[in-house]
């Protein structure tokens, strides 16, 4: 097989920052020569939150009629463009030697198999980011769209990060690796395979939205605002319940902002009047609980391991590591409704989980989209524990090479409404 160094990029549903990662790929080794993050303004999150909420189950024409939805695409594009040719520039690397860029685009929208049943409506999954356009402003070729093609075949389309946790288990070892991004998800990874993966639900959403709101900052910096606040058992009932339809969507099953009813979350913490600080740490305790309570669901047929490997941003988090740790071991809270499941759950352990945090945990997402491209340049299937079990073998993602266009019809993911 071919050496390929590719620029892994991803700008998750939190907006945060625009990350990439320069990752060397031969056979089953993967290096990191350098990365490079750039933090969003605050316009530019308003802007992309201002298309997701206008595009929801909406045709790909209807998307692109929204007003200044071009001026926003092609300033999204524009960034990560700067930010790609900014890393190689500081870190001397010559664009000769990159093999392509590897580009996840901005999800406005997100309806796969599990969640259209529940509405009998069609699967679809919306990314936005043209690929040409990104490979015009490098001068390199782009990789992208790798979502539809799962959605396609009947598949979730996301999380796909599963096989890139096995890769990475070639170092770290076999366990259950656990994301904390704007969604949580956990795959588990045995004899260096994915065995399982999904989904779990909103980690980051309630909290950095609600300390946007209500605080200076865009996120709990080091927990300072947690830490003095106290956990309020009923408020966390009221989000349970208010979640309740995608919570208990069975397994496996994929995530979206536009599922955990953000606005009437955060309504029901403004008809409780309590402090700020109490509301963002009830907050944090729920992200980790709706983590370790999706572990709960874990069909009885896969063996949950002990190891727990972390990697994502929300793990920095002091509150919400202690409570996702306590909860594992039967030391904090648990509604009354869901004793009987946790008790499973311990039972099925077996041993007192081990947990740690991942090595590579910092651009994980960032290099999966180096990994798919990977694949993709290689003519490889990434082989998902769902299209595993169903003998399905897809190479996933499109490619676009420079070239002297300046009208983009790939804005949107090929998999939208049409």
């Amino acid at each position: 097989m071919t050496k390929h160094r590719i620029i892994g990029n991803m700008t998750g549903n939190s907006m945060d920052a625009i990350d990439l990662v320069l990752s060397e790929f031969e056979n089953n080794k993967i290096k990191d020569i350098c990365s490079f993050s750039t933090p969003y303004s605050k316009d530019m999150q308003d802007k992309i939150e201002y298309l997701r909420i206008n595009s929801r189950s909406k045709t790909k024409k209807e998307i692109e009629n929204i007003p200044n939805f071009k001026e926003i695409h092609n300033e999204y594009i524009s960034q990560i463009a700067s930010s790609i040719n900014q890393m190689l520039q500081a870190n001397n690397i010559d664009k000769n030697t990159i093999s392509a860029i590897g580009f996840h685009g901005k999800t406005l929208d997100h309806n796969p198999p599990s969640i259209a049943k529940l509405n009998n409506s069609i699967p679809y999954t919306v990314q936005l980011g043209s690929g040409q356009m990104l490979a015009n402003l490098t001068l390199l070729p782009v990789i992208y769209d790798f979502r539809s093609d799962f959605i396609k075949n009947g598949f979730e389309g996301a999380p796909l990060i599963a096989p890139h946790n096995a890769r990475i288990s070639l170092i770290e070892g076999d366990g259950c690796y656990y994301n904390g991004g704007n969604t949580s998800n956990f795959a588990i990874i045995k004899n260096n395979t994915p065995i399982f993966t999904t989904d779990s639900g909103p980690f980051n959403e309630y909290i950095d939205n609600f300390i946007r709101l209500n605080t200076p900052y865009s996120y709990d910096i080091d927990g300072i605002y947690g830490k003095k606040g106290k956990l309020d058992k009923s408020l966390i009932q009221e989000l349970f319940n208010i979640g309740l339809k995608y919570y208990n969507t069975p397994l496996p099953k994929s995530g979206d902002p536009s599922y955990y009813h953000k606005q009437e979350v955060f309504d029901c913490i403004q008809s409780k009047n309590i402090s700020i600080e109490d509301a963002i740490h009830s907050l944090e305790y729920f992200s980790a609980y709706i983590s370790v309570y999706t572990l709960t669901q874990t069909p009885k047929t896969i063996n949950i391991p002990h190891n727990f490997i972390l990697f994502g941003g929300g793990w920095k988090n002091p509150i919400v590591f202690k409570y996702f740790k306590d909860l594992l071991s039967n030391k904090a809270y648990i509604l009354p409704q869901h004793k009987e499941q946790f008790n499973c759950l311990y039972h099925r352990l077996s041993n007192t989980p081990c947990i740690k945090t991942s090595k590579f945990g910092n651009f994980m997402e960032a290099r999966l989209m180096a990994d798919l491209a990977y694949h993709k340049l290689e003519n490889k299937p990434w082989p998902l524990p769902e299209t595993i079990q169903k003998n399905k073998h897809i190479i996933c993602g499109k490619i676009a090479t420079p070239n002297h266009e300046t009208s983009y019809q790939d804005m949107l993911s090929d998999a939208s409404l049409t």
